[in-house]
């Protein structure tokens, strides 16, 4: 926390104060050290980007160009990151990066304890030796410029147990997807900070040196919803924006997307920059009243079938792609699982009952890079009144989110789309129109 305090840049999460919660006053708060943080940060740069597939090469270069900035402002106050991984970089409500977790962070010290992921360190780390901290941020930078450009990390450890490291150390990777779709000038970058040896690697100064970094940006002057637009490209051609924010409209067809209510978060300055990034990228969704509420993730779906029906379905399914299943909260008994449930029963009564049915799954495991993840799904009622001709009433469902609490973001993103494609949920996932 005291090298984090000090730490004052555009493209550093501000710490702002921390406060000790002594174990005497456990019944009231749960003890330990809560740290406040910059505020308005929605969610990391990584959660908005379709894997396999990554963002355009001028996206790319615009969000590299704010990590290097923050990271040569960090090297400049002796401070040393050591653990850049996408879940580490925040955008605020403007669209600008920020890093965060400065937990493993050192001034240039030797090698400390402490948890890294695999897919993201450098080499040097996986041995006893001590080692320079500087061109372990440089190899981190990397391996986040890789991900960025095809929605995946190049290999899950850097050692000669994975087979594409060791593809990439005598070259016979750069034929194969997706290296060989790396232009020449970003995989020229590429390979200079990803060089084994430390002592051979670009130093940060190479880096911003490079003729890919130094190009101007394309998108420096672009707004707060076209770099939202641009950030999300991949997801809408991929139909996930269709699943997160269906459009709904009277007829069933018009554009009734989930947009911010005028009401919500405009006691700020930048208000107006605040509902053109978040309001593009989509975070507010629908309330069962007809207003909206903001949902950071995008990783969340509507189905036409209630939460004590579907929630089992989502648990087989993740059980099915060996994640790990704990039901956490479930219905009271008085919320059965009859769709016929509400029929009988008077508005007033009908809304408090439904209000009840909610169901929470804390799930956990490892990805298929072997990193740790764990989070939260939660399946709650929602009714759409009025939606579409011949609906009547409208119709009744489940709103679903996945949370991660921890883990690559782009890995929660595949696992959360093999589900809503999976069969015995597919059939219930409301889409776009």
């Amino acid at each position: 926390m005291r090298v984090h305090s000090a730490l004052k840049h555009e493209n550093v999460l501000e710490f702002l104060n921390a406060v000790v919660v002594e174990l005497k006053h456990g019944k009231t708060y749960y003890p330990g050290i809560y740290m406040l943080l910059g505020a308005r940060c929605r969610r990391d740069l990584f959660d908005k980007i379709a894997p396999d597939k990554g963002v355009s090469d001028d996206l790319a270069h615009y969000y590299f160009g704010q990590l290097t900035s923050g990271i040569s402002y960090i090297h400049a106050q002796g401070v040393c990151h050591r653990d850049l991984k996408p879940e580490n970089l925040l955008l605020d409500i403007k669209g600008t990066l920020k890093i965060s977790d400065f937990g493993l962070s050192a001034v240039y010290k030797l090698k400390e304890s402490g948890e890294n992921a695999l897919p993201y360190v450098a080499p040097e780390l996986a041995s006893d030796s001590p080692y320079n901290a500087e061109p372990v941020d440089v190899w981190g930078c990397g391996v986040i410029l890789f991900t960025l450009l095809v929605g995946n990390t190049p290999w899950d450890e850097p050692t000669m147990k994975s087979g594409e490291f060791v593809r990439y150390v005598n070259g016979s990777i750069f034929g194969e997807q997706p290296w060989c779709r790396i232009g020449e000038t970003a995989l020229d970058l590429l390979r200079g900070m990803l060089t084994p040896n430390p002592a051979n690697r670009f130093t940060l100064q190479d880096v911003l040196a490079h003729e890919w970094c130094v190009r101007p940006s394309q998108l420096q002057r672009a707004s707060p919803g076209e770099l939202a637009d641009r950030l999300t490209q991949e997801l809408r051609e991929s139909g996930d924006m269709d699943l997160a924010a269906p459009r709904w409209g009277a007829g069933g067809g018009s554009d009734d997307t989930v947009r911010q209510d005028d009401s919500m978060d405009t006691d700020e300055d930048d208000a107006t920059h605040q509902s053109q990034f978040t309001q593009s990228l989509l975070l507010f969704s629908q309330t069962s009243s007809g207003g909206s509420r903001y949902i950071g993730s995008l990783t969340r779906f509507y189905a036409s079938l209630r939460p004590a029906r579907l929630a089992p379905i989502i648990q087989a399914s993740l059980e099915t792609l060996g994640v790990k299943v704990k039901v956490a909260v479930v219905p009271p008994p008085e919320v059965g699982a009859d769709e016929t449930a509400y029929e009988d029963l008077g508005d007033d009564d009908r809304e408090r009952r439904r209000k009840k049915e909610k169901v929470r799954l804390r799930i956990g495991g490892y990805d298929s890079r072997r990193v740790v993840f764990k989070g939260w799904v939660e399946v709650e009622y929602f009714r759409r009144e009025g939606m579409g001709v011949g609906m009547g009433r409208g119709w009744e469902g489940s709103f679903v989110v996945f949370s991660r609490d921890e883990g690559d973001p782009i890995s929660w993103r595949r696992m959360w789309k093999e589900v809503v494609k999976s069969e015995g949920v597919l059939e219930w996932v409301l889409r776009k129109g």
